[in-house]
């Protein structure tokens, strides 16, 4: 049975599940990339979701392997673009990963350009279906921490320069839909707040967090921001990164 297909935005249909390409360029090889691709789109699954930053574990000899393989994929296998949604997302600040644009030490306007830029490049393609911020410029608790901290927070770059960068992006055809990801119930609203004092653009139509049997955190005040605003999740780590699906516990 083909996956079901469902509308997202206007103009944008999407399979109900997506298939994420974390693991390419690390874990799976090109080979391996494009039979698990393959499987995916002979099932029916149009919706394809990675980011600059993957490969996981991340580190600079692979950096943008996952998108660089979904792009080769793509093209090897000559399918219409218009048959595919593609989503990328672009890095926060990161300290850590300083061979992707020095850090970086915010998510400028700068930093979307360049990164959008370059996502194209490694995916073949000329427009991104759903661009996301990976995580917030701001400090929030994420990947795993669930205690907010005010003393942690820092200077970040104003929503509203993001927003004009992403309007940008959109008007030149290269983004056609922004989301969020690993985003608080204040984040979302404030994204929304300020499209709307700029002119109601761009359209924020998507958050993708970490949603399972033991990560619940959306049912509360999240799922009550996106329900009333129309903004859908988009739930990644489904089996809790393999915990659920039990292949971590020792046989007998």
């Amino acid at each position: 049975m083909a996956v079901p297909l469902f509308n997202l935005a206007p103009n944008l249909t999407i399979s109900k599940l997506c298939f994420g390409t974390m693991t390419f360029g690390e874990q799976n090889s090109l080979q391996e990339s494009f039979r698990l691709l393959d499987k995916a789109f002979d099932s029916g699954i149009n919706f394809f979701d990675s980011a600059e930053m993957y490969p996981v574990p991340q580190c600079e000899e692979t950096q943008g392997r996952s998108e660089e393989y979904l792009g080769r994929w793509i093209k090897h296998r000559k399918i219409p673009r218009e048959h595919l949604v593609l989503a990328t997302k672009v890095t926060g600040p990161s300290g850590q990963m300083t061979w992707i644009r020095g850090g970086p030490e915010c998510l400028d306007a700068k930093n979307i350009s360049e990164a959008i830029d370059n996502s194209l490049l490694r995916l073949h393609t000329d427009y991104i279906d759903l661009l996301q911020i990976h995580w917030p410029d701001r400090y929030v608790p994420m990947f795993g921490e669930i205690e907010y901290d005010p003393k942690r927070q820092y200077a970040s770059t104003p929503i509203e320069e993001q927003l004009r960068a992403f309007t940008r992006a959109v008007d030149a055809g290269k983004v056609r839909y922004i989301g969020l990801s690993n985003e608080t119930p204040y984040g979302v609203m404030k994204f929304l707040q300020v499209a709307d004092r700029i002119g109601g653009r761009p359209n924020i139509i998507s958050v993708q967090n970490s949603y399972n049997l033991l990560c619940r955190t959306f049912d509360s005040a999240l799922a009550e921001c996106c329900d009333h605003e129309r903004i859908f999740l988009l739930a990644y780590s489904p089996l809790a990164m393999g915990i659920l699906s039990g292949k971590y516990f020792a046989s007998d």
